[in-house]
């Protein structure tokens, strides 16, 4: 069994820059709220001071064609979410006092805080790591899931084996959940010949986390939810919570100093929020979201900069890689966290998908311009439009053309290369 002083010196690890301590009250003070994201403007920093990386104008102008035209056909919304079998989605209407809403928003939490690291020594043969389980809640076929789906899956069947794995005041104690129930929880498919990688780093962000959670927010997400919006006097949008989960969990906090600046990530942290967003996401768009009554701000939130989405980045050719970089990534050479290489394609991905969106905002106005003279509403226009939307959507297309599902068509694209490996526990 992990002791707690071995789990925060294990974490210790990933914050070389930091100040640490063994105590699990790590609150900050308030922060004013943020109108524009700092994450931006730190990956145009980066991406400039490490200059490996490119991201090819034209190859945006192109591809955010090609997706607005995707995204409008599959009707691609905010709702899509609560269509993936896995995912477990709360009640309609919201109401904070059902206990599957304070279930679903645990389960939320735990997704998010353990949402790192999936790729595999053995990807594509029966002997990756993952996780059999049904194919998704109310079905009875059996399969097994790999990839980030493995989580929920393991998640999923822990639930369904009437272990609490998604209750804080459960995965924070070591002795109402020991290291070796953590480790069965996440247990591979009798086929498979490795494990879930960094195991050890999940079950040190567990104590962590949840014990932040039962010390200050009354041992629940919603109970954060609650002190967020009477911090903002309800007025908080997504990068206001962002940046709260940020300040809070020293393991969402996904920076890096480079050249004497910090760079700001805050992909665990941003997906936290955004699928949060997405999974309370009103049947009715007209109608207030419950978690973001004012308004939620989605456009100020980044796409999540992980493995995935840069390489199908670069495959529709918005991201130019040098001769060194495409060669180690198809030698599988492992890129150690904080190297210039992975630093600018995490950087590179966040500003090209940034101005992907802001793309395919300039072509939608200029068509609705052309057939009703009008300008869209700005809040119509981020709503429809946001880098989480588009970044969800490049995920999801990126595991079907893995799959063999789907192809690109109609726009020019590069040969598909290997992820970068880096094993980390920001992404």
């Amino acid at each position: 069994m992990l002791s707690s002083t071995f789990t925060f010196s294990l974490l210790r690890n990933y914050f070389p820059n930091e100040k640490t301590t063994n105590s699990v009250t790590f609150l900050d003070a308030p922060t004013p709220p943020l109108s524009t994201s700092p994450v931006i403007s730190s990956a145009e920093f980066a991406l400039a001071e490490t200059n490996v990386v490119r991201v090819n104008l034209e190859g945006i102008k192109r591809a955010a064609d090609y997706i607005s035209h995707k995204i409008a056909a599959e009707q691609y919304t905010p709702r899509t979410w609560r269509t993936q079998p896995l995912h477990l989605c709360p009640p309609e209407p919201y109401s904070p006092s059902d206990s599957r809403t304070r279930q679903c928003l645990n389960w939320l939490f735990i997704i998010s805080a353990l949402n790192f690291n999936f790729w595999s020594e053995r990807e594509g043969t029966p002997e990756q790591y993952g996780v059999e389980w049904r194919r998704g809640w109310g079905m009875e076929e059996r399969v097994i899931h790999t990839g980030y789906w493995s989580l929920l899956a393991a998640v999923n069947r822990a639930l369904g084996e009437n272990i609490p794995i998604t209750d804080p005041a459960f995965y924070s104690s070591e002795s109402l959940c020991p290291d070796s129930l953590i480790a069965y929880v996440f247990r591979a498919a009798a086929q498979c010949r490795e494990p879930i990688p960094l195991l050890q780093e999940r079950i040190a962000i567990m104590r962590e986390v949840g014990s932040i959670l039962c010390n200050n927010f009354n041992g629940s997400y919603l109970g954060l939810l609650e002190s967020f919006h009477n911090q903002n006097c309800g007025q908080g949008t997504a990068l206001d919570l962002a940046q709260m989960v940020t300040n809070t969990f020293p393991s969402f906090r996904d920076e890096r100093w480079l050249n004497g600046r910090k760079v700001l990530f805050w992909k665990r942290a941003q997906i936290l929020v955004a699928e949060t967003w997405a999974a309370f996401y009103p049947e009715n768009s007209a109608h207030p979201h419950p978690i973001f009554p004012n308004g939620p701000a989605i456009s100020t939130l980044t796409m999540f900069a992980d493995y995935r989405v840069p390489q199908i980045l670069h495959h529709l050719r918005i991201l130019e890689y040098p001769d060194s970089l495409v060669h180690k990534l198809r030698a599988r050479t492992y890129l150690t966290p904080g190297c210039r290489e992975e630093i600018s394609l995490r950087a590179a991905s966040i500003v090209a998908i940034d101005r992907v969106k802001n793309e395919i905002i300039r072509l939608r106005e200029k068509s609705h311009q052309k057939f009703s003279g009008d300008a869209i509403d700005a809040g119509q226009r981020n709503e429809e439009v946001s880098s989480v939307l588009i970044d969800f959507y490049l995920w999801d297309l990126s595991k079907k053309i893995e799959r063999g599902e789907e192809r690109i068509e109609g726009v020019d694209t590069a040969d598909m290369i290997p992820i970068h490996r880096t094993r980390s526990i920001w992404y």
